[in-house]
């Protein structure tokens, strides 16, 4: 089968989740023996930070324009089984014309479904949603599931809808040996959000300030100067993908945040919360209807809505911490791995289409 994407970014890390989710069912599809074609527009902010540029079991297509891309881009619809736009990419409208013309089974993927539903109720539009909105497509996907599922249909004209959520490549997220740079009592890997600061406060700098003592460590891109940093709170700017596995296997224990977007949809494993289990590291996490469906709390998980659970997680010993990352890691495997998510996939497009 030939696939061609139309996304935001493979190729860099910097400040956003797609590249890692992409990269994993990127190479789970060349696994699976499928073809696949990824076209990114080549912007100097990605470009600055690129940390992929030549995949080796699929095809990435940097451009500068769309001009210059469109005659390739519509070879590329015209030969494809499957056609996929997905949410932020710069030329969204633009690919959708060609893939909603065309013979091939038509797919939306919005991966960042929460902020494309506040925008539509709070502008009525969006700048990556086609001016008919999602109803043309034979498939539409979300990042998000529960009433963010619902909404996309009433509200965007979705025909077929179905959660495809985040997922893990095992053979890059495992457990590694400890890194002196990325020792820590807790850490947090994530891009800065305003919308995540008040949680961040609660379960990360509040109890840093409550254990002095302890090493807290946070990494993570566009984070403001007025930041409001501890002391034995630790900085690295930006953790390369290639570099997450031993960020994490350096953590006592990782914390986990929602941005509030889309904790008020529930249903919202991130990424990263898929790296940290697979990598046996104890993950804590800040509550969301769903969380349920993909760890059990107590045993897989270890959920918080206040200071005082975070410092009492870090206060387990460290054999009953091990014991959870252990649990942790086994569901990430036994179900939300990338090729779990690549199967998925396919088989929800053969079912639409």
């Amino acid at each position: 089968m030939k696939l061609v994407i139309f996304g935001l970014t493979v190729s860099s890390s910097w400040g956003n989740g797609h590249a890692t989710l992409w990269r994993g069912l990127c190479n789970a599809f060349a696994r699976q023996g499928h073809e696949v074609t990824f076209f990114e527009r080549d912007v100097s902010y990605y470009g600055n930070y690129r940390d992929l540029a030549d995949p080796q079991s699929y095809k990435l297509i940097l451009y500068r324009s769309w001009t210059e891309v469109r005659s390739a881009a519509k070879s590329a619809i015209d030969e494809s089984d499957v056609a996929v736009v997905t949410s932020y990419c710069p030329d969204a409208l633009a690919a959708s014309a060609l893939v909603l013309k065309s013979k091939s089974a038509k797919v939306f993927y919005d991966l960042d479904t929460a902020v494309t539903l506040q925008n539509f109720l709070t502008y009525g539009a969006v700048d990556y949603i086609p001016p008919n909105g999602l109803r043309d497509f034979d498939l539409v996907l979300s990042y998000v599931g529960g009433r963010a599922l619902k909404d996309l249909q009433e509200l965007l004209g979705a025909k077929q809808v179905a959660p495809l959520y985040g997922s893990v490549d095992p053979e890059v997220h495992r457990p590694v040996a400890p890194s002196s740079h990325y020792c820590s009592d807790l850490s947090y890997l994530g891009t800065y959000a305003a919308d995540r600061q008040s949680v961040l406060q609660a379960l990360f700098l509040d109890p840093a300030c409550r254990l002095p003592q302890r090493k807290f460590l946070l990494g993570g891109a566009q984070y403001p100067d007025d930041f409001p940093w501890n002391e034995n709170v630790w900085f690295v700017e930006h953790v390369p993908p290639p570099e997450h596995p031993a960020f994490y296997s350096s953590s006592k224990a990782t914390l986990n945040v929602t941005r509030s977007a889309m904790a008020s949809f529930g249903y919202c494993p991130s990424g990263r919360l898929f790296e940290a289990a697979a990598c046996a590291t104890p993950v804590i996490s800040d509550s969301w209807e769903g969380l349920d469906e993909f760890f059990e709390p107590g045993s897989e998980i270890m959920v918080a809505s206040s200071a005082d659970d975070v410092v009492n997680a870090i206060g387990l010993d460290d054999e009953e911490l091990r014991r959870v990352g252990k649990a942790a890691r086994e569901k990430v495997l036994s179900a939300h791995t990338a090729d779990h998510r690549s199967c998925e996939f396919l088989q929800l497009v053969e079912a639409a289409a």
